[in-house]
């Protein structure tokens, strides 16, 4: 197994472009030429081209009519959960947009970038998968919250604190992202990462290690949301969550359906970042072959498939944003004056104003305004319905 695993790396040895040649056959000379990175086969590219050529288009269009909903509706702005929704979808854009186009083009391209520029650009997709998976934690805290701090939910996160809590975010991720860029890179006399030119593995593994712990706080608040919910379903009666009739079937319990929820959320967060992860954080401890640096290359596609999950999952499970993005489809496609969406309504002075004859949903999310006097039971009905 050894020797294969030599004989792998030493295959790489003189990798030839457009009929000139790069040498890769010493660790200096690797870390210093792209090309040697570019492991695709013909078949491999034309495959990982497809997929991202396919996903993403469809993530780009999935987030951006999120934010179109969520700039639109002046109540949705108001609401903490939903600016988070719409940093979400705002870092799910930039990675639509940096990771397809720089990965495509560092593969089928067949010149190479300096230091400089390949760094920035790699920034910008780091800069895109952190600010997603961090929006991600902001979201699972917000609903952990809305569950465990029912009395002082509106008080405790209010809309000025989720602001700058998403502008810290943004920070530190845009810090952490261009770290290489400002100097945290390959050394002449140290080792370089094999998935990545000019990158320290130190700053690759630390980077991995970070959204490890930032799935694992994820999965923690959503494990503290099933347990409150299960404990509420098991000491409280409450019929009318239980065996509501609708359509002649019994409602499925709260905790069951919430469960069903975040195991998919869950597995479908674990089964796209874990294996390139796993694959950054193991770089640091050997040199990988040349069949492992194109299966990071399939696995690095998983987490641009990870985005355009999320609008789905985060998104339009919502009903009072589905019911915002169903008024604007019919403003759009209807008829002129959007009178198929629109009630006129005439002020004092005989100004008409345009308002949606939708009826407010404030009583279906959990950014609802929560008095002290709300109990349990309602929070975490309304938490179901959010879900």
């Amino acid at each position: 197994m050894e020797n294969q695993a030599v004989q792998n790396i030493l295959t790489q040895t003189m990798c030839e472009i457009d009929g000139s040649t790069c040498n890769c056959s010493t660790e200096t000379s690797f870390c210093k030429e792209p090309r040697c990175y570019k492991v695709l086969t013909q078949t491999e590219m034309t495959s990982i081209s497809s997929i991202l050529c396919l996903a993403g288009p469809l993530t780009f269009l999935e987030n951006f009519l999120v934010l179109l909903v969520i700039a639109n509706s002046k109540s949705l702005r108001q609401r903490p959960s939903y600016l988070f929704i719409g940093s979400l979808a705002l870092a799910d854009i930039f990675a639509s947009c940096f990771f397809t186009v720089i990965f495509l083009e560092f593969h089928l391209s067949d010149g190479s970038d300096g230091p400089n520029i390949f760094l920035f650009k790699l920034g910008g997709v780091t800069m895109a998968f952190t600010g997603s998976v961090g929006s991600l934690l902001l979201t699972a805290i917000d609903r952990y919250l809305c569950i465990h701090r029912i009395s002082d939910y509106k008080t405790l996160l209010t809309r000025d604190r989720a602001v700058k809590s998403i502008v810290g975010l943004w920070t530190v991720t845009v810090l952490i992202s261009f770290l290489p860029l400002m100097g945290w890179r390959y050394r002449t006399n140290g080792t370089c990462s094999r998935l990545f030119p000019f990158i320290d593995p130190i700053y690759l593994a630390s980077w991995a290690s970070l959204l490890l712990v930032v799935l694992f706080l994820i999965l923690v608040a959503y494990a503290l949301i099933i347990w409150r919910a299960h404990k509420h379903e098991t000491t409280v009666k409450v019929p009318h969550l239980r065996q509501t009739a609708v359509g002649g079937h019994t409602r499925m319990r709260m905790d069951i359906h919430l469960a069903r929820t975040f195991v998919m959320i869950i597995v479908i967060l674990t089964g796209c970042w874990l294996p390139v992860l796993s694959f950054m954080i193991v770089d640091v401890s050997m040199k990988l072959t040349t069949a492992q640096q194109r299966a990071f290359a399939f696995c690095s596609a998983l987490c641009l498939v990870n985005s355009a999950v999320n609008p789905l999952l985060y998104a339009l499970r919502c009903r009072e944003l589905r019911m915002e993005f169903l008024g604007l489809l019919q403003c759009v496609f209807g008829q002129l004056g959007c009178k198929c969406c629109f009630t006129h309504v005439l002020s004092p002075e005989g100004e008409r104003k345009d308002e949606l004859a939708t009826v407010t949903n404030d009583e279906l999310t959990p950014q609802a305004a929560y008095p002290n006097s709300v109990s349990q039971e309602t929070n975490l009905t309304q938490t179901n319905r959010f879900y």
